[in-house]
């Protein structure tokens, strides 16, 4: 990737400085498991804390129910100054089969320019990135719209608690929101919703062996609602719409049932998650689903866990046109705007009536898969583009 043009003041006395910065802090961050639901997440932001402390920018970091979930950085002490806001998750998909990876998912290795490691695209790169921008705007001074940065976790289970954390905890106005999700292809104006909810397939117990009744499974009950919710997901295929082309998504994401050998199991869990779109509501799919089960399972209850409609931004939003007028400039091309299939916290934020983006950011493979890495030579770019767009948004005419 070629950076074409620049016109950003940085404390870095050149590009390769600012390369090797911005590898060394990601390197830092993805040695740091921070895995949704499983570790403790004040490691990584005393990391990000520390860092940005040692080049003066302020932070503050954001707990729920006694634990670290958000970090604030560089917010505005007036709560009327409207604020810019840089974001980007902290936790990260699970390992998988860890043994499988062609490099240790904390390892930070780099082979062949590419950095491995969970997290490494979504979004541990995205955070250094904007870490940077932090230090690069705070020697530009202040403006009438700040820039500022929250840095969330549980993003990965669809909760949101960070990024609601952070809304409780700043009330400043927000102008608009850019997160760093991996993809230098295009820009994300919009995303998919979701809705998750477990369904309680149920049987009747008996002994595996017994020539005296033979039981109802209900491992095999939920076999049978599976294969049926698969042909609701076909069915859905069929619906898109001209701005917002990805159909709904239905996968079955988990199951869990039985486990003793000597006994016809009793009860099976079934976990579905929905893709939303504009055509498709969360009121459609969920009573979509129940049907299903009333149909094949009707003994079985569904219990809703999460639901975050769609969003889309229009093209001439300030936020979509800043980033691609910079990737212009900046990669010699004009990434198109897209919608993400993935939900994130961009759909909290629109129900708050926040604009965001929801993706433009390193080169990368694997994403939330064996062998996550992102493509070194990127970051610069990704780096430049932002700083670029943020001087549009912010209305800096400052120039190296």
């Amino acid at each position: 990737m070629e950076r074409r043009v620049t016109s950003v003041p940085l404390p870095w006395p050149n590009d390769a400085a600012l390369h090797r910065s911005l590898t060394g802090l990601l390197r830092d961050l993805v040695r740091i498991p921070s895995r949704a639901g499983t570790d403790d997440y004040g490691a990584i932001f005393s990391c990000i804390a520390g860092w940005l402390a040692v080049r003066g920018v302020l932070s503050e970091i954001l707990p729920a129910n006694g634990s670290p979930i958000a970090m604030v950085a560089a917010w505005p002490d007036d709560r009327e100054h409207p604020a810019l806001l840089l974001n980007a998750t902290v936790d990260t998909a699970g390992f998988g089969d860890a043994p499988e990876w062609r490099h240790p998912p904390l390892s930070a290795v780099i082979e062949d320019g590419w950095l491995y490691g969970r997290g490494s695209a979504d979004s541990k790169a995205g955070v250094a990135i904007f870490c940077h921008l932090l230090v690069a705007d705070k020697a530009r001074g202040g403006r009438a719209t700040a820039l500022a940065a929250a840095f969330d976790a549980d993003e990965h289970t669809g909760g949101f608690a960070g990024m609601r954390a952070v809304a409780e905890r700043c009330p400043n106005p927000i102008a608009g929101v850019l997160i760093g999700y991996p993809g230098v292809d295009r820009i994300m104006a919009g995303a998919r919703g979701v809705w998750r909810a477990t369904v309680a397939v149920r049987g009747v117990a008996a002994h595996s062996g017994s020539s005296h009744g033979r039981g109802t499974n209900a491992v095999t009950r939920a076999a049978t609602l599976v294969r049926a919710l698969g042909q609701l997901h076909d069915q859905w295929q069929l619906l898109r719409a001209g701005d917002f082309p990805l159909p709904p998504k239905l996968t079955v994401t988990g199951i869990r049932g039985g486990g003793e050998f000597s006994m016809v199991p009793e009860l099976c869990e079934v976990d579905v998650d929905v893709r939303l779109t504009p055509l498709l509501a969360a009121t459609q799919a969920e009573a979509a689903v129940h049907a299903v089960v009333a149909e094949v399972v009707p003994d079985s209850a569904v219990v809703a866990r999460v639901a975050w409609p769609p969003y889309r931004l229009p093209d001439d939003s300030p936020l979509v046109v800043a980033l691609a007028d910079a990737a212009q400039q900046v990669l010699g091309i004009r990434p198109p705007a897209a919608v993400a299939g993935p939900a994130n916290v961009g759909n909290l934020l629109a129900q708050r009536g926040i604009p965001a983006t929801c993706g433009f950011g390193v080169a990368y493979r694997n994403a939330h898969a064996r062998d996550e890495c992102v493509d070194l030579a990127s970051l610069l770019p990704v780096f430049h583009t932002y700083a670029l767009a943020l001087q549009q948004l912010l209305g800096s005419v400052e120039e190296r």
